[in-house]
């Protein structure tokens, strides 16, 4: 299980017994101009070149098939919807998965670099089988990172007393609910797909993306104001259930782990040039970038929130951020 990659959720969708297996991966985002929408195509190419068309990966993008959670919660419930899914690693979390929830405390990764260490320890494969442990039938393949997240809005903000008070964003995870609400803002549950409208009707004040996810999804048309704080690396994950993967030969198997690996490296080489796209294209929409230089006060402001989440696994959290160290 090697590799970086998101995670991909697995809904077997049969064909004639004698023909190819159509298998479903849903994606949130656009498949062009993202890192997960790379790392979808990669699979789907290496997948169907590995098994000479015996395995057809069926993309469904934008979010057509639902939500993250939506994805999540079919899935855990032997659902009919997808077969894979790309996840953030975070979204585990409110299923009971502590050494996931590491994996987005905010300020953990310094850099790439870092990131990279970790995925590529036994500690990463480590986390990757914590649903298994549980008892949750998810399988994690892989994973990847989509560069930094930062906060957009509709007005300009320039620092941490700026978001005072504001209504922003972010998914039901509760390491993301509790950062905003440390930085004094009100956290407000919308689910991706109406993200846009809520902000457009003003619903909430701003959110946090990948910036590339920003870009992709127009929300620059609603909220021209992105502030570079960095708060945590979009770490994702490739998951699939596990009754599925069981109904795979062991050929089959193979094929998806290779596939999932080499998804994992094509992300990892595209996001270096998928963010200076990004920023460029959004220079030359006039999007107001600010810079966060000193971020020392907002990993300050979220303290409580990182002690709470880390409590339990300090030692295990104390050794991502020592891989951190070894560049």
């Amino acid at each position: 299980m090697a590799g970086l990659c998101a995670m991909v959720v697995l809904s077997l969708t049969a064909g004639m017994q004698d023909g190819p297996k159509i298998l479903t991966y849903a994606e949130m985002n656009n498949l062009e101009g993202t890192v997960p929408g790379e790392m979808a195509k990669a699979f789907k190419e290496k997948t169907e070149e590995l098994s000479g068309g015996t395995l057809i990966i069926d993309i469904q993008a934008n979010g057509v098939l639902g939500s993250e959670d939506q994805l999540i919660d079919n899935l855990l419930g032997g659902g009919n919807i997808t077969d894979f899914t790309r996840i953030s690693a975070s979204a585990l979390t409110q299923y009971g998965c502590r050494k996931a929830a590491l994996l987005s405390i905010p300020y953990t990764f310094e850099s790439d670099e870092h990131f990279y260490r970790f995925a590529e320890s036994e500690l990463a494969q480590e986390i990757l089988l914590e649903p298994r442990e549980l008892g949750l039938p998810l399988r994690g393949l892989c994973y990847a990172h989509e560069g930094f997240r930062n906060f957009f809005f509709k007005r300009e903000v320039r620092g941490i007393e700026d978001i005072k008070n504001m209504k922003l964003r972010v998914s039901s995870d509760p390491v993301m609910t509790g950062m905003v609400n440390d930085f004094g803002a009100y956290a407000t549950p919308v689910a991706f797909t109406e993200l846009y409208s809520a902000l457009s009707s003003g619903v909430v004040d701003g959110a946090e993306q990948p910036t590339a996810n920003y870009l992709s999804n127009a929300f620059p048309e609603v909220a021209p104001n992105l502030l570079l704080d960095e708060h945590t690396l979009g770490v994702v994950q490739i998951v699939m259930a596990e009754y599925r993967w069981a109904q795979l030969s062991e050929q089959e198997q193979k094929w998806i782990m290779e596939a999932a690996q080499y998804a994992s490296q094509v992300a990892s080489a595209k996001v270096d040039e998928i963010l200076r796209t990004t920023f460029a294209t959004l220079r030359e929409k006039g999007v107001n970038i600010v810079d966060v230089e000193d971020k020392s006060p907002w990993k300050q402001a979220c303290q409580p929130t990182i002690n709470e989440h880390i409590r339990n696994d300090r030692e295990l959290y104390q050794k991502i951020l020592d891989m951190g160290e070894e560049g």
